[in-house]
């Protein structure tokens, strides 16, 4: 047996003398004592090994068996080691791809200066014991775990590759990165590893999780799916994992419907519970980080419980499993979508797994029991004589007549890692062996001796690798010790036989230099649930555009409702989380997804309104035009003579300029329109008034001038009454001046926040103004009504002031009606207000007071004479 390294109290000769295996620490020792009592009492037989006789070893400590049994304890004897079960045939040519690579190696000429490579494997079973009870062997060189001691002095240990599961990983790395030896995992991804503080002496062939996990949610959002489930196991790559696709998952804006564990401490697994929350969860895509073995008895669950619909998004550890390829799991894992690792090719490989015979000496032990596992038989005849149904091995079965996971080279993916691992390891050796002596890497640039090296001198040359792969990529180790992460998209569809099979549909490579680290192509993709294209995955319907989302209460943000945008506003994307106000001069469309130019209101010429209105107006001024010439035609007969005709022929001119001016608010509003509209209505209609009034006054001054000694005789003139119309409307052509130079309308587009209309308008500019301009014909009108109401008892033969009264009463009434409805009314309907006001008190004029005299001209004659006139003064005299 070699040196013993001492515990505290170990001398510096001792320490000088001592071999490569060098406690770093106290605690290093104390842990690795406290670890060989563990594992001396619960391993008490020899590891399942395979080894290659070398001047370098490369120790292995992977699973070839992946399941194991533990038997219970009872603590009154010794514990029984776990019962190893499930030989994978896919790990065995993990076992022979090593065994092709240190070949491969040693066959290269002047490679390693003459120096041979071996290897030692060790099959871990998936058991943590056996997988350190390994790392101490390789480390003491005996065939069994002793800690400190190195009991193989001719050969010298160079690395250790392993494990592929990372919790197992992680224990050997804390006792590998004591000594700085080289450990490198083709099959171990949690990203725990990278802590390089941790596990200082750590690399690994196959990428982090951290890549998988962001691929893994950017894969789940490309297809849309914003509800998702998640599984896991629970050991450090499960766990880890789906806490990173979580994050990243939650980070992208989608939400976790559910998060189950697979606990592989029960043997169910949990696998009732999963499935139950799985059947009853609305989310359609799960992903599931956990290696195929424990996955299985989640799967036979759910085919016990029939579950169908449901997408399932796979971690690389089951992406290609070819214990999940098979007939019994299609239905329910067809259209199975995941991350696998990228594959490679092997040249001369196929030839050499099936050159694999229980002849051999390298690895007899486990070819035999590979033997047996292909060729259902049995070496021993005692096996043969308990079960007369088995057949006998003879050894000359043929590999090449079967087609299994074994020999199946078309894709290799864990084995090409486990391969690259061989080759960084002998390419890191070279390196080393390469060294010139004054140019090497080491103090006052000493070189290591390829036959006397320390590990942490292999260590140094590790982290400097570069190494070209078959398939003409670049494999290098960052400062965490991980490599570029590439991944082959992977879709499960079924064959033309109906068998499983993995198709590449995409790839997700982070050392692309051209930018694109994602693509996939969908239309290879097949799915297994029923309808065409995409399956969804979603709380919430999404909402279309013209709604906006709302958070329902109580629920994550995925899980919203629809709530259509309020009035005048719109959105115009898929699961807007706002909507938008359209700018002022647009509208939204009745879908409420976009903005459309508002419809412009004016009352226009085209506009049936303005139609009516337009003709009403122009019929209407011609009215007094008839009548005026009626008056011309009769201007001698005593009625015509007994109103003033003077009067009533200016009075009947200006009421039909009142029509006409009417004309001027219909239309498109014009800077001359608003500017001229209210002050031609105002003079117009201030010169008809004002008529009016003088007639009212003349008609009292020629009453009470008729008394014998009235001094008002002078003031029947007809240059008094003209004056009282001069004057009246100078006043109002006055205050209109003062509108126009002080606050003169405009013309203004104006947009009411709850109308899909642009309101093309004159704005009056003073709206004092303009009730001033209003007021004053108020005035007037009101000045005559009084002075008329009084006269109205007056002789007939003279007096109109009955009529006057009637249409200064009809003028006002419109008038103050208008008040309040031009309050009430908008855009064209308070124009059309306006011209409504006009034109009837217009016609309350005409009808009131020109409409007896017309009648009496036209259809009683015999009235207007002198002798009827006379008669009546006679009789009222009386």
């Amino acid at each position: 047996m070699g040196e013993k390294f001492e515990g505290p109290g170990f001398t510096t000769e001792n320490y000088a003398k001592s071999s490569p295996l060098m406690t770093r620490s106290i605690f290093g020792s104390l842990f690795l004592q406290k670890m060989w009592l563990l594992f001396m009492l619960l391993t008490s037989s020899e590891l399942p090994s395979m080894s290659l006789d070398g001047d370098i070893i490369i120790g292995v400590v992977v699973p070839v068996y992946v399941d194991k049994i533990y038997t219970k304890i009872n603590y009154n004897e010794s514990p029984v080691p776990a019962m190893c079960k499930t030989f994978r045939l896919e790990n065995y040519q993990c076992v022979q791809a090593v065994h092709f690579a240190v070949e491969e190696i040693n066959k290269t000429p002047g490679f390693l200066l003459n120096i041979t490579l071996g290897f030692q494997i060790f099959d871990s079973c998936t058991v943590l014991q056996r997988a350190v009870s390994g790392i101490l062997q390789l480390l003491s060189g005996y065939r069994r775990p002793l800690p400190n001691y190195r009991c193989e002095m001719d050969t010298r240990l160079a690395a250790v590759i392993g494990h592929s599961i990372s919790t197992y990983t992680m224990l050997l790395a804390q006792i590998l990165g004591l000594y700085r030896y080289p450990q490198i995992s083709h099959f171990s991804t949690s990203s725990l590893l990278s802590n390089r503080i941790q596990f200082p002496s750590f690399f690994r062939t196959v990428p982090s999780d951290a890549f998988q996990s962001q691929g893994l949610a950017q894969l789940v959002l490309q297809f849309g799916w914003t509800w998702i489930g998640l599984v896991a196991i629970d050991d450090d790559y499960g766990q880890q994992g789906i806490q990173m696709i979580k994050r990243d998952i939650i980070k992208a804006g989608a939400c976790v419907a559910f998060t189950e564990t697979i606990i592989s401490s029960q043997e169910n697994r949990n696998a009732p519970h999963i499935t139950r929350v799985v059947k009853e969860s609305s989310a359609t895509a799960v992903v599931i980080f956990s290696t195929d073995i424990d996955l299985a008895y989640v799967l036979d669950e759910m085919l016990r419980q029939n579950i169908t619909g449901k997408v399932w998004i796979a971690s690389e550890a089951w992406a290609t499993s070819a214990l999940l390829s098979i007939s019994k799991y299609s239905k329910l894992l067809f259209g199975t979508i995941g991350f696998a690792l990228h594959s490679g090719s092997m040249p001369g490989f196929g030839e050499f797994l099936n050159r694999i015979n229980p002849s051999m000496i390298v690895g007899r032990q486990l070819i035999k029991i590979f033997w047996e596992e292909v060729f259902d038989c049995k070496f021993e005849d005692q096996y043969i004589s308990r079960n007369a149904s088995m057949k006998e091995c003879t050894g000359q079965e043929r590999l090449e007549s079967v087609q299994n996971s074994y020999n199946d080279i078309s894709s290799l993916r864990v084995t090409y890692n486990i391969y690259t691992a061989v080759h960084v390891v002998g390419k890191a050796l070279h390196d080393l062996g390469k060294c010139k002596k004054g140019d090497g890497p080491f103090l006052n640039g000493i070189c290591a001796d390829l036959k006397n090296f320390e590990p942490w001198q292999l260590l140094h040359y590790m982290k400097k690798i570069r190494l070209i792969l078959s398939s003409g990529r670049q494999l290098f180790f960052n400062e965490n010790g991980d490599p570029p992460a590439s991944y082959d998209i992977v879709n499960w569809q079924l064959g033309p036989g109906g068998e499983m099979r993995q198709v590449k549909v995409g790839n997700y490579d982070t050392s692309g230099n051209s930018g694109n680290v994602f693509t996939i192509n969908s239309s290879h993709v097949q799915w297994g649930t029923q309808g065409h294209g995409v399956p969804l995955s979603v709380c919430s319907p999404s909402c279309p555009p013209g709604f906006r989302k709302a958070a329902r209460r109580d629920k994550p943000l995925c899980c919203f409702q629809c709530i259509q945008c309020p009035h005048g506003e719109i959105s115009n994307q898929t699961d807007s989380l706002q909507c938008t106000k359209c700018p002022w001069d647009l509208w939204p469309n009745p879908t409420q997804d976009h903005c459309v130019p508002k419809t412009e209101e004016f009352l226009s010429h085209e506009d049936p309104l303005g139609i009516t209105l337009t003709a009403t107006s122009l019929s209407s001024s011609l009215v007094p035009v008839v009548i005026f010439g009626l008056f011309i035609h009769y201007r001698s007969t005593p009625i015509v003579r007994a109103n003033n005709y003077s009067l009533s022929c200016l009075l009947l001119l200006s009421l039909s300029l009142c029509f006409l001016c009417s004309l001027v608010f219909i239309g498109y509003p014009q800077f001359e329109n608003c500017l001229l509209r209210q002050v031609t209505f105002g003079v117009v209609f201030a010169l008809c008034v004002s008529c009016i009034l003088a007639k009212t006054v003349m008609v009292v001054i020629a009453f009470k001038a008729t008394r014998p000694g009235s001094e008002l005789r002078k003031w029947t003139s007809p240059r008094v009454s003209y004056l009282i119309v001069i004057l009246c409307v100078l006043i109002q052509i006055f205050l209109c001046i003062m509108w126009l130079t002080l606050s003169p309308p405009f013309l203004e587009v104006k947009s009411e926040s709850n109308l899909a209309v642009l309101v093309i308008q004159c704005n009056e500019g003073s709206s004092m103004a303009f009730w001033s301009m209003l007021g004053y014909l108020g005035l007037l009108a009101f000045i005559s009504f009084t002075v008329a109401f009084l006269a109205r008892r007056l002789p007939d033969n003279f007096n109109e002031a009955k009529y006057i009264t009637f249409s200064m009463l009809a003028f006002l009434t419109v008038w103050l009606s208008y008040i309040p409805a031009t309050l009430s009314s908008r855009g064209k309907y308070m124009v059309a207000m306006e011209i409504f006001a006009i034109q009837s008190s217009s016609w309350g004029l005409v009808i009131c007071m020109f409409l007896p005299k017309c009648f009496i001209i036209v259809f009683r004659p015999d009235m207007n004479s002198r002798e009827k006139i006379m008669a009546k003064q006679k009789n009222l005299s009386h």
